[in-house]
């Protein structure tokens, strides 16, 4: 066992601390490189093995960096609002800031005990008035900007939280916090205008460096259709309605129409014989929630309105239904219905008897329904013969002389609802005044401040309107009485632009310095859960394009390259939980190992984009690992030979430049597990040479060691910097350069081949690296022990593969 412990952990920790190591120089900025991690929420009172799956690893790819020449820019902070601190202030009675701060200052000492680059000059904690001042700032400047409105509107409800939820926290049907069946509940909230920036959050997905399973999550978020709108009117009325499709050209197979019970038109066509049912059905629909009404195994329901509406092709008349299988927040909350051609049409269909026809051969649908002729379908009519993209156009352009169609480019994406009825969160910097209306907070008066002694017993309202002190205030227009509106903002407003604060996290007169900024960002790597793909990293980029078309910013994406690493299950194979009893704990394994150990098993024990169950077995070989270094370093010393340089120096030299080669490209791609792998079979080969050779090259050996402890130092840290220091080195092995590797050293003077007989391999044979080919041929046929595989057999064919193996065919 080595003798590696936590002592030396705090031993350099201090040092790196007392020398400021890793402290950002900003007279370097052409060299920077901004590597940040997601930061953590302070849910609980201690890191967990996530937490060290993100960071560690992460910091030693920065540590790599930093050694290759650029100047890191590594900073950590806390997103420190939200509704768990709430909850646990509800259960335990202990106030969500007490926890959080506590919390806080237990992580903080937790991760410096990690021994990461952090530098925590740059620090920021979102509860804290000095940031949420700039998260009413950011709120504010989308509000005047029009990116940011108030309306009344159908949203999702979580009765245990007692919370409006955006639609992206709404995970089957349920709450993601707390897992309870989410409700639909009317409410008047604030949104912030996310679609505007539809278009360019699809396109510039191209531009970025990200995994293409979480670019493909944000384009199908976004959900851009192109089609056409089309116009029905209702008979014996003048009122009408639009319908988005994508298939102009199915118009002529529309045998009925749809609204979503909760559309007003509904209201106004249903007639007196089937004004009760269509009620009754109104009512069941809004006690379902969005994702209960879209689900594809639920039985297709509905109710006939009484009205007609025209088909504006052809003037034909068609029912006119409601069913909840139609969401009045999607599209136009009008559907026309195409059974022939689709397969959700089709089933409501037919349960209900409606007419099912096929108008355009070769289309979506039910291959199994006969085509059929309708009125003047696309098929036999004037569109007849014409190419699917050219029927389409030709359709809507017909219409469009008659004002009943366009072209309309449709989104699944909806504008971010950031209102929240909790405590535990920064105040919406608004004023409700009943003579001048809704009335923004001036600047100069932020942050309007989070008050402490407040009643959030959850009860399904707003605690601050609890609140007396804090509600009651007074118009800054006309200086009379008013109100502070009274809800929250959603915490991803809060982590919407952090990356953009850490720079210039201090400023007190502004966000930040935007010629600073300018220069510190995009953010070369970001590493973090997957789990964030249309949430946080969608409500990013949404804030930074708004920011930049604002003035405030001159680049388009944070984040240029991202990387999401794995999961790190229980030893169950379920994830972990205090309810399962299956978490993990680092302190225990940093007590008796240290924290390089842990940090070097994370990183080989797993492949990092892929994580997997956690099992010790292995953390007792990686301690053996640092111990053969830590002998090998003892042993440099007792080296006083100066020996030639023969085979055994070359083999040698050939393992130093085939590690330096394959650490660098595998850590370069967070392909830890590999890295460290080839570090091991330099680590061996030092020890062959060592045992294999009595005359030694001390240069040699030498140069081994520290080339493995260079190439170790991002990935133990501690434990590189107390080798390093024994060899009697200058301070810091973080000072050094990254070593190269020679590609001439990678000749080999002697190569291994393979021999190939008819597709297998039968033999191998050692021949000069630079034998000419047709000498390795006459080598091979030479050799008696291969050509005795040939059973008597003629050679056909033989090809030389070079440097790899000699294909013989025989027959």
């Amino acid at each position: 066992m080595s003798t590696y412990s936590t002592d030396i952990d705090k031993k350099w920790q201090k040092k790196w601390e007392d020398t400021e190591l890793y402290k950002f120089n900003m007279d370097r900025l052409d060299k920077k490189l901004y590597c940040l991690e997601m930061f953590s929420y302070p849910s609980g009172a201690k890191l967990h093995v996530g937490h060290w799956y993100n960071y560690g690893p992460t910091d030693s790819w920065a540590r790599m960096k930093r050694m290759q020449g650029y100047e890191i820019f590594q900073p950590m902070g806390f997103d420190a609002f939200g509704l768990p601190a709430e909850n646990y202030a509800i259960k335990t009675g202990i106030h969500p800031q007490d926890s959080t701060l506590n919390n806080i200052e237990t992580m903080e000492r937790q991760l410096k005990e990690m021994g990461a680059m952090f530098d925590w000059d740059h620090e920021v904690k979102t509860c804290m008035p000095d940031y949420y001042k700039w998260t009413q700032w950011v709120f504010l400047t989308l509000y005047k900007a029009g990116l940011a409105y108030r309306k009344e509107a159908p949203v999702n409800w979580c009765p245990s939280c007692n919370t409006v939820l955006a639609n992206e926290q709404v995970q089957d049907g349920s709450c993601e916090r707390c897992g309870t069946e989410v409700t639909r509940k009317n409410l008047t909230q604030w949104f912030l205008r996310i679609t505007n920036y539809a278009d360019e959050l699809l396109e510039k997905l191209d531009t970025i460096d990200w995994p293409e399973k979480t670019k493909a999550m944000q384009r199908n978020w976004i959900g851009r259709s192109t089609g056409a709108e089309l116009t029905f009117s209702i008979a014996d009325s003048n009122l009408t309605f639009n319908v988005f499709t994508t298939r102009p050209d199915t118009l002529f197979g529309v045998t009925y129409v749809v609204l979503a019970p909760e559309n007003e038109l509904v209201d106004k066509i249903t007639t007196a014989e089937y004004k009760k049912a269509v009620e009754e059905y109104q009512d069941a629909a809004r006690k379902q929630s969005e994702i209960e009404r879209l689900s594809t195994t639920k039985e297709k329901t509905g109710v006939f309105t009484g009205a007609y509406a025209i088909n504006p092709i052809n003037g034909e008349k068609v029912p006119v239904w409601t069913a909840d299988y139609i969401l009045n927040t999607y599209g136009t909350g009008c559907v026309m219905a195409v059974p022939g051609h689709d397969e959700r049409d089709f089933e409501f269909a037919e349960k209900f008897n409606l007419p099912i026809i096929r108008v355009v051969k070769g289309a979506e649908g039910n291959d199994d329904l006969p085509f059929v002729e309708y009125g003047v379908s696309v098929n036999s009519g004037e569109f007849s013969g014409l190419a699917t993209e050219d029927a389409k156009k030709g359709i809507v352009e017909k219409l469009a002389d008659h004002n009943k169609g366009a072209l309309k480019v449709n989104y699944r994406l909806r504008d971010w609802l950031v209102s929240r009825q909790r405590y535990w969160g920064a105040p919406i910097p608004m004023i409700h005044c009943d003579k001048c209306g809704v009335v923004p907070v001036p600047e100069e008066d932020l942050p309007v401040l989070l008050p402490y002694n407040v009643e959030f017993a959850p009860d399904g309202k707003s605690p601050l309107a609890k609140s007396e002190e804090f509600m009651n205030t007074t118009c800054p227009h006309c200086g009379g009485p008013a109100k502070r509106d009274p809800d929250t903002l959603d915490t991803f407003v809060c982590s919407s632009f952090y990356f953009l604060r850490y720079p210039d996290n201090k400023n007190s007169d502004k966000i930040f310095d935007k010629d600073l900024v300018n220069k510190m960002l995009p953010v070369d790597k970001y590493v973090g859960g997957a789990e964030h793909a249309c949430m946080h990293l969608l409500y990013a980029r949404f804030v930074t394009k708004a920011l930049r078309d604002l003035g405030y910013l001159d680049f388009d994406e944070p984040f240029l390259s991202l990387v999401h690493q794995g999961t790190i299950l229980g030893p169950d194979g379920n994830k972990m939980s205090k309810s399962r009893g299956n978490v993990v704990s680092p302190d225990d394994y940093i007590s008796k190992f240290g924290s390089d150990v842990f940090r070097l098993y994370l990183m080989f024990g797993f492949a990092y984009i892929e994580g997997g169950a956690w099992s010790d077995e292995g953390i007792k070989a990686i301690d053996r690992f640092l111990d053969r270094i830590e002998r090998l370093t003892a042993r440099v010393g007792e080296i006083k030979t100066s020996g030639t340089v023969g085979k055994n120096e070359k083999d040698l030299k050939y393992a130093i430049n085939y590690a330096v080669k394959g650490v660098t490209e595998d850590a370069d791609k967070f392909q830890f597990n590999t890295a460290i792998a080839r570090m091991m079979e330099l680590l061996n080969a030092m020890y062959k040479y060592d045992s294999d050779t009595e005359d030694k090259n001390a240069e040699i050996f030498k140069e081994g060691l520290t080339t493995l402890l260079k190439c170790l130092a991002p990935f133990a840290p501690h434990f590189t910097e107390e080798m390093w220091e024994k060899l009697g080195m200058n301070y810091s092995v973080f000072n050094e350069s990254w070593p190269a590797f020679d590609p001439s050293a990678l000749i080999k003077d002697v190569v291994e081949l393979g021999i190939q007989i008819n597709g297998k391999i039968r033999s191998k044979v050692e021949v000069p690296s630079d034998m000419p080919e047709e000498q390795i041929k006459e080598t091979v046929l030479a050799d008696e022990k291969i050509t005795v595989m040939f059973e008597g057999k003629s050679v056909k064919k033989i090809i030389v593969v070079k440097g790899r193996l000699v294909n013989i065919v025989i027959g």
